[in-house]
């Protein structure tokens, strides 16, 4: 398996196919929730991608200042459903704020969070900046992480 960090611009065709698929099949059809799941914001964002033999595992998307919030945030967050229960969620939040702090150089993350997976995002670090509220039908969470610097 292979991680992959690309811009939309860097994507195969293939590639954001298999995004657009799992992303739909996940958020469209398994949770059950008829939204425009195709937004505007991959065109303008960084897509983190683990690949196994052409099948995409895990995604995250991870959107700069100013693209959907003033601060850097990531969204569009799945697991294939194949791959569930390996850790692989771990590793890709990991990955996802490796990138943004390491190279990004960012001081915070943001992300919306659904409520039941609060306490896998406060083992990152990111804490609840909202309270629990409705989005599409679903109960989520804004969080927030802080960087500390290094100096």
């Amino acid at each position: 398996m292979e991680w992959k960090l690309k811009q939309f611009e860097d994507l195969t065709t293939y590639e954001l196919y298999q995004i657009l698929k799992e992303r739909n099949a996940i958020f469209v059809v398994e949770q059950q929730c008829a939204y425009q799941e195709i937004d505007g914001y991959d065109l303008k964002s960084s897509h983190l991608i683990l690949e196994d033999e052409g099948m995409l595992v895990a995604y995250a998307r991870l959107l700069p200042a100013g693209v959907k919030y003033d601060i850097p945030s990531v969204g569009r967050v799945i697991v294939n459903p194949a791959y569930r229960g390996k850790g692989i969620a771990r590793d890709l939040i990991s990955n996802a704020v490796d990138i943004m702090v390491k190279e990004w150089q960012v001081t915070e993350i943001k992300l919306q969070a659904q409520t039941y997976l609060r306490s896998f995002y406060r083992s990152f670090g990111f804490e609840e900046t909202s309270e629990e509220y409705l989005d599409d039908g679903i109960p989520h969470v804004d969080m927030l992480m802080k960087v500390m610097s290094e100096s």
